[in-house]
């Protein structure tokens, strides 16, 4: 009778322990399947410093080098260095155009200047005594906005002709600019703790962020014109809407949060500088993905078309999460 008993127990003790393997491969499995792809390309030059990244609309990748003369290109699978007459000094600043050009922001030269896929170059140079100068956008109608922090102003360059907005904030210190798709213009205010509108009249409006003395840095603009900014100060990605603040913290301690961009699935993409990693924060949860070398440090990101997440990192490499 014993016996007979123990016979079914044996057979369903047997078949849970089939489940439970076959849960635990599929598990690994699905792992797998989803473990980050990366593809990087170190700089040809040890001493390169890769700095700001965009996308540009033929899938190429622009990127500045900081303490060079050169901007640098990705294009199908090939990094190219391109030469520039003067030293690039904290080249926080760059944007692509439609055509598939590069516009730089050049403090050390005090000027803005426009590089074409063949090397080309054109100039504008601001004629100020010093120029401090951050983020920078180009408009649908091909004018250049850009932070222009030594004249207190999110300046527009049209046509070889500037004009300044000065800030209403005193120390505003602009720094990062977005623009949507109506010419509307955003740019975060460190030293004033705010997010600045421009409208396309050239009226202005600013908005206080909830944390103190936050220091916004990097913004960047979803499909829909939500506004999402960094936060460095307050570890905290933030986010504007209809003149509501929401902020989400991007956990405990500061994770150095660096670079802005959103995705074509709206996720929005960031650099987290100190924990050598990207963070995706995707219906409102945040998700950190390692970069797969221990000293990276990423800065500055950007997406392409087809999804995929760029990124510098200053330890000498711009490399590519494939899209997941």
């Amino acid at each position: 009778m014993s016996s007979a008993l123990s016979t079914p127990r044996r057979r369903l003790a047997a078949a849970i322990i089939v489940c439970v393997l076959i849960a635990v491969a599929a598990v690994a499995v699905l792992r797998f399947i989803n473990r980050p792809e990366f593809v990087e390309y170190r700089m040809t030059d040890s001493g390169d410093i890769p700095t700001a990244i965009a996308a540009a609309p033929d899938g190429g990748v622009w990127f500045t080098i900081d303490s060079a003369k050169a901007l640098g290109r990705v294009v199908e699978g090939k990094l190219m260095r391109l030469p520039k007459p003067t030293e690039s000094l904290e080249p926080i600043g760059l944007a692509v155009a439609a055509d598939g050009s590069a516009f730089f922001t050049d403090a050390a030269a005090k000027q803005v200047a426009r590089m074409t896929p063949s090397g080309e170059i054109t100039a504008f140079t601001l004629e100020t005594p010093i120029a401090r100068l951050a983020g920078i956008a180009v408009a649908p109608d091909g004018a250049v906005w850009f932070a222009e922090d030594s004249a207190f102003s999110i300046t527009r360059l049209k046509d070889g002709e500037l004009k300044r907005h000065i800030v209403p904030a005193v120390r505003g210190r602009p720094y990062g600019v977005a623009i949507e798709a109506d010419g509307t213009v955003w740019a975060t205010l460190q030293g004033a703790n705010q997010i600045l509108r421009i409208g396309t009249d050239g009226a202005m409006q600013s908005f206080d962020i909830p944390t103190r003395s936050s220091a916004p840095s990097d913004i960047a603009l979803d499909a829909k014109g939500v506004v999402w900014f960094l936060e460095f100060r307050g570890n905290k990605l933030g986010r504007l809407e209809a003149g509501k603040f929401q902020e989400f913290s991007l956990g405990e301690g500061n994770v150095g949060p660096s670079g802005l961009a959103v995705g074509p699935d709206g996720a929005v993409w960031l650099a987290m500088l100190r924990l050598g990693s990207l963070g995706r924060f995707r219906d409102g949860k945040l998700e950190r993905i390692k970069l797969p070398r221990e000293n990276a440090r990423p800065y500055s990101v950007a997406v392409d078309r087809a999804g995929n997440v760029w990124y510098t990192d200053t330890s000498g490499f711009v490399g590519m999460l494939k899209r997941q």
